[in-house]
């Protein structure tokens, strides 16, 4: 079953070919065979995924119509809250916080009759590039357990990589949802700001954050995005418009289309992932597409400017978070003051302190205008150049990332590990729509990752693209010989 997609279960559940109570039952049992050497979940709720499967057979014998995505077993990353379960975002701060109420995209999937199987393992806050923030444990990569399966979606990646789950939800801040795709080798997109809501989302740059699904293939994620995709009254930022269908526009037809290369950007790409990025553009032409070139070279100051903002909203954000109001209080605290201090110093590990501290120092007094006000003008001019890049051309295509996975705790220096973001961030700070897909692999068989960026609303063309892509070249999308 772990060989179908999450579209061929549902239908075969509908038809009466199988339970939900035996698909959840079979994941349950990968996960309990495999996830030992992955690590790709923190929690896994076999109570609930099978109480709510019992509840769909009964309601299928019954002849009632189900939602779209009927006994699809799904994989939450730890910062998107299931009410009732514990959300830890990778952290020590909130290993006892359970979750109140439900975000927007549980309520949605669960409406629309997804079982909610686990929680999975990120970066601490969603903070990093390699869930190797994770104050919690380790999540490996199911092509090589050697390596990182990126992040800060790491475990949704891995999860969806070893067909522990057929698809995951995952949040992209500045590449979170595709390094991970790219990585595991698996889909992994990035809605537009604002189309999927954010509410129940433990927020790390509220400007930047996006929810978005790791799947198997371009399909699944696009059926995810037709559930997920909705206007949400609880979300300030969430978008005013209908929900899109997917599925039906995804014709594989991208004769005449033009692909943008930003050649500038890319110059310094590696032998290996140059050929890899070369190959998927002579795929994009033989399909009917044309190539042009684009100037985005303002990019090389989008990691500078992402590492100002995002901080500074990371530093607001995560003031709540103080040993009263939530999580978990020092028992060394006597006094409020300690309370404070000791609760923070044992809570939050190093990356998320590094970030605190920085995005505290870019809003002081003296700095604001220095750092976080220039920042924002930057960001501005960089909106306007991918708006003129895309009067040339439909799509902007370019690697996921300058590398494949690499292994657990090759970089030691945290200025290296955010050079891994550097084709993914810009996306965030402008607000697009991307998709990673895979494209291919490395001589020893870790998976290359092809990013594909579309205009402000325009996510369906994004995912049509990819699923031409795909469609032309299914060879990519693969099972690692771990999990077969």
């Amino acid at each position: 079953m772990h060989n179908l997609s999450a579209i061929q279960i549902r239908d075969r559940f509908l038809k009466g070919e199988v339970s939900a109570v035996a698909i959840v039952q079979y994941f349950l049992d990968r996960i309990t065979k495999y996830d030992g050497q992955i690590g790709a979940f923190l929690s896994v709720f076999p109570e609930r995924a099978l109480a709510k499967a019992k509840e769909l057979d009964k309601r299928l014998a019954a002849g009632e119509t189900l939602g779209k995505m009927a006994a699809i077993p799904v994989g939450i990353k730890d910062n998107i809250h299931v009410k009732g379960e514990i959300s830890t975002c990778g952290s020590k701060f909130l290993v006892n916080y359970r979750a109140p109420f439900a975000s927007t995209v549980v309520e949605l999937l669960e409406k629309a009759d997804a079982i909610i199987i686990g929680k999975t393992n990120c970066d601490e806050f969603a903070m990093g590039s390699s869930t190797e923030n994770s104050a919690l444990q380790k999540t490996r990569n199911p092509w090589d357990l050697n390596c990182t399966p990126g992040g800060s979606s790491g475990g949704s990646g891995a999860a969806v990589a070893g067909r522990l789950c057929p698809v995951a939800l995952g949040s992209d801040t500045g590449g979170s949802v595709r390094l991970p795709g790219a990585f595991c080798g698996v889909t992994g997109f990035k809605p537009t700001y604002g189309r999927v809501s954010r509410y129940g989302l433990v927020a790390y740059g509220s400007s930047l954050d996006q929810i978005g699904p790791l799947a198997t293939n371009v399909s699944d994620a696009a059926l995810v995005m037709e559930v997920i995709g909705r206007h949400c009254e609880k979300d300030s930022t969430s978008m005013v418009r209908n929900t899109e269908d997917y599925l039906s526009k995804m014709s594989g037809n991208i004769q005449g289309m033009k692909i943008g290369v930003p050649w500038q950007f890319l110059e310094n790409l590696a032998e290996e992932p140059k050929k890899a990025f070369n190959n998927s553009l002579e795929i994009l032409k033989n399909l009917g597409a044309a190539v042009v070139e684009v100037d985005l070279s303002i990019l090389k100051y989008s990691l500078s400017v992402y590492y100002v903002l995002a901080t500074a909203e990371a530093s607001t954000n995560l003031a709540r978070f103080d040993g009263v109001r939530y999580g978990v209080r020092s028992p060394r605290a006597q006094t409020l003051d300690q309370v404070y201090d000791y609760s923070k110093e044992e809570g939050f590990g190093p990356e998320v302190k590094r970030r605190i501290l920085l995005g505290t120092y870019v809003l002081s007094a003296g700095y604001q205008d220095a750092f976080y006000k220039k920042a924002q003008k930057v960001r501005t001019l960089m909106i306007r150049k991918y708006k003129e890049a895309f009067e040339k051309c439909d799509i902007i295509a370019t690697p996921v990332s300058p590398f494949a996975a690499f292994e657990i705790g090759a970089i030691k220096d945290p200025l290296q590990m955010y050079l891994e973001d550097i084709f993914t961030i810009g996306i965030n700070l402008a607000g697009l729509p991307a998709v990673s897909i895979p494209n291919g692999f490395t001589t020893d068989g870790r998976p290359f990752g092809l990013q594909l960026i579309g205009p402000q609303k325009h996510d369906v063309d994004v995912l049509t693209t990819a699923f031409a892509f795909e469609k032309a070249e299914p060879s990519n999308v693969a099972i690692p010989e771990l999990v077969k």
